[in-house]
């Protein structure tokens, strides 16, 4: 039986490992950020959420301990695995790749590195005593832990040509976007967060959930640069919506929206998200990624209205102390009387208590 020589910090472990030795696992310093990025760019198992960014934005933002495993073979990377420590006395002490993140879960080149990573994970949750191991994942891992089946992605090409785009979208929703068009409105990019913020904040407030602090949305920015944009819609000089997109290999990713209340009758909703379809294609992206919506919201289905397929994703858990897999979600009954206690507060009251919360969340 080979072994994997474990570097994390100044200590030396060595792993069991069932494939053959050749994986040194360390942990990511601000010095291999570039080697890291360069891996994920190209490994067809990356997605925007494995870059190292994150790993300023969970430090700097929320005070997180990070745990981002680099697997080495032959001085090359081989494989990559972003762990978030959450520890929160509402929620639990829980490990996570990757917290705020739609996917996460190891990128690797082969069976090898990836068991490797695997391993050291599942050895680092059980040493830092966590209730559970969570991997968010395009596809699955472990059919023998625990999972479930709360989320789909919603991923479709962009055709090289606009107008085939726009005659792509089903007959209502098409209609929808030409009402937008014929009511004026106008989009453009937002250099910064001041406008977006509002927006977002009060659109999960009506939702009854917190929100993130606006020094997020700032780092994200800056850390991200030019693959992280808000575009924003005006109805005659008046901002009706906004969304923060990330921007990956060929990928447009909207991440995070907010919509005023009349938004709706302007169809600024269907309007947005066109436009970014367009601008996107106009500039050579060829892969729209809705986003990840939990079953029969109304998000599922505005998704599903405008052509989309669902594509389950697979969230696992390794339940080390805990007995059951969490549901800290809104569809849980047993925070519809806090949520709509949430709906009630005045704004500044929940911007300012949500950041506390909802950084317990991931």
């Amino acid at each position: 039986m080979g072994s994997v020589s474990v570097t994390l910090g100044p200590r030396v472990e060595t792993a069991p490992c069932a494939a053959p030795a050749g994986s040194k696992i360390s942990l990511l310093h601000s010095a291999d950020f570039g080697k890291w990025d360069a891996f994920v760019e190209t490994c067809p198992d990356a997605t925007f959420f494995h870059r190292a960014g994150w790993k300023t934005i969970q430090e700097q933002v929320f005070g997180h301990r990070t745990h981002y495993l680099l697997a080495e073979r032959a001085g090359a990377v081989a494989g990559v695995l972003p762990l978030t420590e959450i520890r929160s006395y509402l929620f639990g002490h829980t490990l996570v790749s990757n917290a705020f993140c739609a996917y996460g879960g190891i990128a690797a080149l082969d069976a090898e590195a990836r068991n490797a990573l695997d391993q050291q994970a599942q050895l680092l949750a059980r040493d830092l005593n966590v209730d559970y191991l969570e991997y968010r994942q395009l596809s699955p891992l472990h059919g023998d832990w625990a999972h479930q089946d709360l989320y789909c992605t919603f991923r479709k090409p962009i055709h090289p040509d606009v107008e085939t785009n726009l005659l792509a979208v089903p007959r209502k929703q098409r209609a929808m976007i030409r009402k937008g068009i014929n009511h004026g409105l106008v989009s453009e990019l937002d250099a910064g967060v001041d406008r977006f913020f509002p927006l977002f904040a009060d659109n999960v407030k009506r939702h009854g959930t917190p929100a993130l602090p606006k020094r997020y949305f700032s780092l994200l920015r800056e850390v991200f640069g030019k693959d992280c944009e808000i575009l924003s819609v005006t109805h005659q000089g008046q901002l009706v919506s906004s969304v923060l997109t990330f921007y990956f290999r060929n990928e447009v990713l909207p991440y995070y929206a907010g919509d005023r209340e009349d938004a709706r009758a302007l169809a600024a909703n269907d309007f947005k998200y066109w436009e970014l379809m367009r601008r996107g294609c106009e500039r050579g992206y060829r892969l729209f990624d809705y986003g990840r919506s939990k079953l029969g919201t109304g998000q599922y289905h505005f998704k599903k209205n405008w052509g989309f397929e669902p594509t389950p994703l697979h969230y696992e858990y390794l339940l080390v102390n805990a007995s059951s897999i969490p549901q800290h979600n809104p569809l849980n009954p047993k925070y519809r009387l806090p949520m709509q206690m949430w709906r009630r507060l005045p704004t500044a009251v929940a911007n300012f208590l949500g950041p506390h919360i909802v950084k317990n969340l991931g």
